[in-house]
């Protein structure tokens, strides 16, 4: 796991995002004398200047790494103007199937934009590798003498996100050439926490009249929309400084590309879906550009407006839908009478009313509606007073609205440049890992064991008899710690002595399990998920050794160590969530 010695030059951040990906760094004596000032890059795609670029990456026909970013983007869609993209692997916004996969494979595939299939870890080892490579050569432009080894690096996960993704993450870091002890795994609500503490309050839309929301004692909600996913944890700050998360981390994925998928397919509802998938298919420049517009446009769109939306639509389109359907697509649309009078669409000209625009938000923030009412109903939860509005979606005065209406008692406030304060909040979460005082866990972890039985009450399907003659119980889940209890970091939440079950045994290796329910029975329960193994190495032989193993929960990782009771010699002792 990662280092937290002070022996590194300067911090640097990779911020992974499903939409967008930046980078941004700075040294022990920059963040001394102001944590805000870090360096970062502009990346620009047609009419879009950001510090971020896509999440987007192109390989060769051999699999070999292309481009990355809006590069890629651009780079493909000129191969399919030329019709030579069928040679190439293109994929965008792939972070998302790392999402609530409890159970995921280490060689698990993505399938690119034309349903051709690549190793995910090659893909995510790829994408860090080169935001890495891009880093150092910037990085080094201002020190030159910088190497890999005076840097720690920092990669943000969502917090919603399992050991499971974070642990495939981690490994995709290593493979791109990050050592395992020099990197530190960032959750995005924290991240943007800590920045926001440091920010001027004039430079916070809702902070006026004298109000602190990061004083010691105030409790405040942070919610992170980005790309793919709503990230919410819950903060208080305590005398010393340090945060303690009140309730466990929760959210969905109702993040801002979901209002692309609903303009999708509302075109798709227009035109059909044969003539959208041919024209991402064959006019990939179109298609890009298509959505680079609706990406400038969304980002303005307000509940109060009125007037009709215009938005420029690839000609290419239109001219695919009239050769497939023989009609002119201003004529179809009359005949559907959703869209009658209300959107108006002639050659690169797509009109369409307000209430049209805004209904593409509406699954997305009711979702989002439904969830944070759900949550104010909680008791840790209830008297938290203010909402802290951090991600590039919450930069969308649509969901601004939906939010003071779903809490209109709470303070809400907003920072600006929203989409950029997770990526500033990594660095200030490597520089200083140590501020997070109390973590809430987000499952009951355990691991599968087995106890004497016990007649009467334990079943007796899992009665089994060991090498010495002695009679168990299979399947016990042995809880190390509950969903939603509090864990300090930095120390050890579990402490338990395992013995072998055989003579010769070299290894222990458990199963361990999650479970959203508080107090699971077995592993075989129905809340139960076998989610990776927890393996220590034995030494010598015989029934009565016995070795110490102690769990940490309340870091951004799981951590373990095991030491031999008889000679106190330290076991190796890992996780794997991955198989």
């Amino acid at each position: 796991m990662g280092t937290r010695n002070d022996d590194y030059l300067l911090v640097a951040a990779i911020d992974f995002g499903t939409a967008y990906s930046g980078y941004a760094f700075s040294t022990r004596g920059e963040y001394k004398n102001d944590p805000l000032k870090v360096c970062a890059n502009t990346w620009s795609g047609g009419s879009l200047m950001s510090l971020k670029t896509s999440t987007c990456i192109l390989f060769d026909k051999r699999k070999k790494f292309h481009s990355f970013g809006f590069e890629a983007e651009d780079n493909y869609s000129g191969y399919a103007l030329d019709n030579e993209h069928n040679e190439y692997y293109f994929f965008r916004r792939f972070k998302m199937k790392l999402f609530d996969k409890m159970q995921l494979k280490r060689k698990f595939m993505l399938e690119d934009e034309m349903g051709r299939k690549m190793s995910a870890m090659d893909v995510f080892s790829a994408s860090i590798k080169y935001l890495k490579d891009h880093l150092m050569n910037r990085c080094q432009q201002q020190l030159p003498d910088a190497t890999d080894t005076d840097i720690r690096w920092v990669l943000t996960v969502p917090a919603i996100w399992n050991d499971t993704s974070k642990q495939f993450m981690r490994e995709a870091a290593q493979l791109a050439g990050i050592k395992s002890e020099q990197l530190l795994i960032a959750l995005e609500p924290e991240a943007a926490s800590l920045c926001c503490r440091y920010l001027p309050m004039n430079t916070i839309k809702g902070c006026s009249g004298g109000f602190l929301p990061f004083g010691p004692r105030s409790k405040y909600l942070v919610f992170d929309a980005g790309g793919g996913t709503v990230d919410i944890t819950v903060h208080e700050v305590q005398p010393n400084g340090s945060l303690k998360e009140l309730y466990k981390a929760n959210g969905g994925n109702w993040g801002g590309t979901y209002i692309d998928i609903a303009f999708r397919n509302l075109l798709a509802d227009i035109v059909g879906n044969d003539v959208m998938d041919d024209f991402q298919a064959t006019q990939m420049m179109d298609y890009i550009d298509l959505f680079r517009e609706f990406e400038v446009k969304k980002r303005n769109f307000k509940n109060e407006m009125t007037e009709k939306i215009n938005f420029k639509v690839p000609i290419a389109l239109s001219d695919n839908f009239s050769k497939k359907k023989g009609k002119a697509i201003k004529d179809h649309i009359n005949t559907k009478p959703q869209y009658d009078k209300k959107i108006i669409w002639i050659g690169d000209k797509l009109r369409m009313e307000a209430d049209v625009a805004k209904g593409l938000f509406k699954e997305t923030c009711e979702s989002v509606a439904k969830h944070l009412k759900e949550l104010f109903r909680q008791g840790q939860v209830k008297d938290v007073p203010t909402i802290l509005m951090v991600g590039g979606f919450s930069e969308s005065p649509m969901l601004q609205t939906v939010l003071r209406d779903t809490m209109p008692d709470k303070k809400i406030i907003i920072p600006a440049d929203a989409g950029l304060v997770v990526l500033k909040g990594a660095v200030i979460y490597g520089h200083s890992p140590d501020i997070i005082g109390e973590r809430r866990c987000r499952f009951t972890y355990g691991v599968q064991a087995s106890y004497p039985f016990k007649e009467g009450v334990d079943p007796e399907s899992k009665k089994f008899t060991n090498d010495a003659g002695k009679v168990f119980c299979a399947d016990k889940f042995d809880k190390h710690v509950e969903i939603g209890q509090a864990v300090t970091c930095g120390e050890d939440q579990v402490t338990r002595s395992y013995n072998p079950t055989k003579i010769n045994q070299t290894k222990i290796t458990f199963s361990v399990y999650a479970s959203k329910d508080e107090n699971p029975v077995f592993t075989t329960d129905r809340n139960c998920t076998l989610v990776g193994s927890l393996s220590v190495d034995l030494q010598g032989s015989g029934l009565e050794r016995s070795v110490t193993v102690q769990l940490s929960f309340s870091d951004t990782e799981l951590h373990v160590k095991a030491v031999e009771k008889a000679t106190g010699k330290e076991s190796t002792a890992t996780f794997d969530f991955l198989s």
